[in-house]
C-alpha cells in the first residue's frame, strides 16, 4: 500500500499550482456534464423523436463543436486564453436554460448548434492554458491531470444525471447550466491576474522571437494526424450517442444504471491515467502507445457482439477506458510539441476541430447504422474503423516524432 501511495505522489509531483487550479475549474464544469450523455435518450423518449431525428440533432451538436473549436482557436491567438475560457463557461452555462424551452426539431437543431459552438470555444483555449502553465518536462502529465479532473467530473455527472433524469429531465439542464457558470466564476477570480503568463517553452522550440509560425492548415503531416484523430473520435464518441441507446433498447437498463455505466468510464480514467502516463510516458514511443490505445478501443466495441450478458458491458467499458488513457493524453502532447508559442492556439484549435468533426459524423452515422442494420453491425464497423485508424496513426506519429527529434538535434547544434 505504501508503494502505491508513493507511486501516486511521484506521478502528481512537480505540477504547477495554476495547472492544479485549471484542473479544479474543469472538475467543477464537468461534474455538471449531464445533458450530453442523456441527450439521445431525452430526444427519443421524452420528446418522442425517431432514432434518425435524434442523430440529426446530435450531429448539429458536432457541427457547432467544429465551428466553436475553430473560433476558439482563432480567438485564443488574438485575445488570449483567459477571455475565451471565461466567455465560454459563463455564456455556455446560460444557454442550457434556453435549451429547456425548445421542443420543435428545427429549434432544437439551432439551439444545440449554438450551445455547442459556445461550449467548444473552451477547448483550444483550455489546452493553450495547460501548455502555458506546465513545465516543459511535465506537459503530458499536465494534460493528464486536466483529463483526470474531467473524468472525475464525468464519473459524477452521468451518475447524478441518471438520478435526476428519473425525476425530470428538466433538472439535467438546470444542473449543467449552474455548474458551468460556477466554473466560470471560479476561473475568473483565480486566473484574472495570471492571464499575462507566457507559454512554457518546449524542448523542441526556439525562443519566442524565432518560434515557428506556420499554420497547422499548411502542415501536411499534422493535417493527416488530425484526420486520423477524428476517425478515432468517431469510434470513441459512440460512448455518448449510440452506446446509451444500446443499453436502453437492447438491455432495457433504466437511466440510473446507464448513468452508472457511463460514470465507470470517468472513474477508471480518474484512477489510472496519471499513473499510466507516469510509468510509460517516457519509456515507450508515442506511436506504440497511441496505436495500442486505438486497437483496444476497437476491441471494446467488438466484445459487445460476442455474448449477450450484462457482465460484458462492464468489461467493454473497462477496455474503452484503457483505450482512452493510452491514446488521448499522448495525442494532445503530439499537438503541443508540434506547435510554438505564436501558433499554439491554432494547432490546439485544429486538434479540437478533429474531435468536434467526429461529433458531427459519429452520432448520425452510428444511429443510422443501428436503425437500418442493427447494433451488431455498428459494433463490427467500429472495430474495423479502429483497426484502420491505428495503422495510420502508427506511421504518421512515427514521422512526426522523427521530425521533432531531428529538429532538436539541429537546434542544439546551432546553440
Amino acid at each position: 500500500m505504501k508503494r502505491i501511495l508513493l507511486l501516486y505522489r511521484n506521478a502528481f509531483g512537480g505540477l504547477s499550482r495554476p495547472a492544479w487550479m485549471m484542473s479544479l475549474v474543469m472538475l467543477i464544469n464537468r461534474s455538471g456534464a449531464m445533458v450530453t450523455p442523456f441527450l439521445s435518450v431525452y430526444l427519443t423518449e421524452e420528446l418522442g423523436f425517431t432514432l434518425k431525428e435524434a442523430g440529426v440533432v446530435l450531429s448539429m451538436y458536432g457541427l457547432g463543436a467544429v465551428c466553436g473549436a475553430f473560433l476558439g482557436g482563432w480567438l485564443t491567438d488574438k485575445v488570449g486564453h483567459f477571455k475565451v475560457q471565461f466567455l465560454s463557461l459563463t455564456l455556455g452555462g446560460s444557454l442550457y436554460f434556453m435549451l429547456l424551452s425548445l421542443r420543435q426539431l428545427e429549434a432544437l437543431m439551432g439551439g444545440v448548434f449554438i450551445l455547442s459552438l459556445v461550449n467548444d470555444m473552451l477547448r483550444p483555449a483550455n489546452s493553450s492554458s495547460i501548455a502555458s502553465y506546465a513545465r516543459p518536462e511535465n506537459v503530458t502529465r499536465a494534460f493528464s491531470l486536466n483529463r483526470m479532473a474531467l473524468n472525475l467530473g464525468f464519473s459524477i455527472g452521468p451518475a447524478l444525471g441518471g438520478l435526476l433524469a428519473a425525476v425530470s429531465y428538466r433538472w439535467l439542464f438546470i444542473a449543467d447550466g449552474l455548474t458551468c457558470i460556477m466554473a466560470g466564476l471560479f476561473f475568473y477570480f483565480y486566473f484574472r491576474n495570471l492571464q499575462g503568463h507566457q507559454p512554457a517553452q518546449q524542448p523542441n522550440e526556439t525562443t519566442p522571437a524565432t518560434a515557428p509560425t506556420r499554420s497547422p492548415y499548411r502542415d501536411g503531416y499534422f493535417l493527416l494526424f488530425a484526420v486520423l484523430c477524428s476517425l478515432f473520435a468517431m469510434v470513441f464518441f459512440q460512448l455518448l450517442s449510440t452506446l446509451p441507446l444500446y443499453y436502453r433498447q437492447v438491455y432495457t437498463l433504466p437511466e440510473g444504471k446507464i448513468g452508472l455505466l457511463l460514470a465507470l468510464n470517468g472513474l477508471i480514467v480518474f484512477l489510472l491515467e496519471m499513473i499510466v502516463v507516469y510509468l510509460i510516458g517516457e519509456r515507450a514511443r508515442k506511436a506504440w502507445i497511441i496505436t495500442g490505445g486505438v486497437l483496444v478501443l476497437g476491441v471494446s466495441y467488438v466484445l459487445l457482439n460476442l455474448t449477450h450478458h450484462p457482465s460484458i458491458l462492464f468489461l467493454a467499458m473497462l477496455l474503452l477506458s484503457i483505450a482512452e488513457i493510452l491514446a488521448m493524453p499522448f495525442m494532445a502532447t503530439i499537438t503541443v510539441e508540434r506547435s510554438g508559442p505564436a501558433n499554439r492556439g491554432a494547432y490546439m484549435g485544429l486538434y479540437t476541430i478533429s474531435y468536434a468533426a467526429a461529433h458531427v459524423v459519429a452520432p448520425y452515422l452510428g444511429t443510422t447504422l443501428a436503425a437500418k442494420y442493427g447494433f451488431a453491425t455498428l459494433w463490427w464497423c467500429t472495430g474495423a474503423l479502429a483497426t484502420i485508424t491505428a495503422v495510420g496513426l502508427y506511421f504518421v506519429v512515427q514521422h512526426i516524432e522523427r521530425e521533432r527529434v531531428a529538429k532538436q538535434v539541429t537546434t542544439a547544434a546551432t546553440v
